[in-house]
């Protein structure tokens, strides 16, 4: 298989928190990061909207992501601002 990423992802176990645009967030794990994307774990992907806010790190870091692909429990994201 392929790897078509830009940019090399580093593994990693940080909490962060997918916010929903009506309010409320969904907890994830991010399980690897680049500067272009991550994967996200999550206890189910229903509910996950296309386009959200990611919230994570220690110093409260936001960034908006658009889903690239998706399975039960794994999301891939694409930061819009990368």
């Amino acid at each position: 298989m392929d790897d078509r990423r830009v940019a090399p992802r580093r593994r990693t176990l940080l909490e962060g928190h997918i916010e929903l645009a009506g309010g409320g967030a969904i907890d994830c794990t991010i399980r690897n990061i680049s500067d272009g994307g991550a994967r996200l774990r999550v206890v189910s992907v229903i509910g996950v909207p296309d386009a959200f806010v990611l919230s994570y790190g220690i110093n409260g870091q936001r960034r908006p992501v658009r889903v690239t692909w998706r399975q039960e429990t794994e999301l891939g994201i694409a930061f819009d601002d990368a």
